[in-house]
């Protein structure tokens, strides 16, 4: 069966967008962004939630410009290629390898899970991914914590009152940047 996978960027106070809506304290080096495409890599299909869908719509055509390096190049054409499931009651239609999902996120899941298939079920999006922590979906949290308090904003994990034992799989330092080198942890849930 494959994993459900929720891996982002994650302030050192937990957050995973500041209280004025910025991320760019999470803008990663080299070795970081080396890191993330590894990840996307090992993805059978991405879940998104409809403001992710949009950030991450600069991807689809970035590797069309000459101008940018082998790295972004290569997350590009990944990420193009990479099946997508985007959650929202807003959007009537979507681009590129991308379909509006048709059922509810659980059932989403499950229809996944059952297909068969390789490569993690990535669920990305702060509310999205806080939903299928909520209703225990997830298997594996990845999280890059970066040296930075931001003292509010979108938290990484949901707020629920629902306990969930997890086991450290992987901890290292990755990239070098100002202020200090960013913190990789794969934590499995335990069932």
């Amino acid at each position: 069966m494959r994993d459900v996978v929720y891996s982002m960027g994650v302030s050192l106070d937990g957050y995973v967008v500041g209280p004025d809506g910025s991320f760019d304290w999470s803008v990663p080096d080299e070795e970081v962004f080396a890191l993330a495409t590894d990840e996307v890599r090992r993805v059978g299909v991405y879940l998104l939630g409809r403001r992710l869908y949009e950030t991450m719509a600069y991807w689809e055509t970035v590797d069309q410009n000459p101008a940018h390096d082998h790295s972004t190049v290569g997350f590009a054409r990944i990420w193009r290629a990479l099946p997508k499931v985007v959650f929202s009651s807003t959007l009537s239609e979507v681009r590129g390898n991308t379909r509006l999902a048709s059922g509810s996120l659980a059932e989403e899941i499950a229809r996944l899970r059952a297909e068969p298939g390789e490569g993690d079920i990535a669920v990305g999006g702060a509310t999205l991914a806080a939903q299928a922590a909520d209703l225990g979906l997830v298997d594996e949290f990845r999280l890059r914590v970066y040296p930075v308090l931001v003292g509010g904003g979108v938290p990484f994990f949901p707020r629920g009152e629902r306990r969930q034992d997890l086991r450290l799989v992987e901890s290292r330092t990755v990239g070098g940047r100002v202020g200090g080198e960013i913190v990789y942890l794969r934590y499995r849930v335990e069932r």
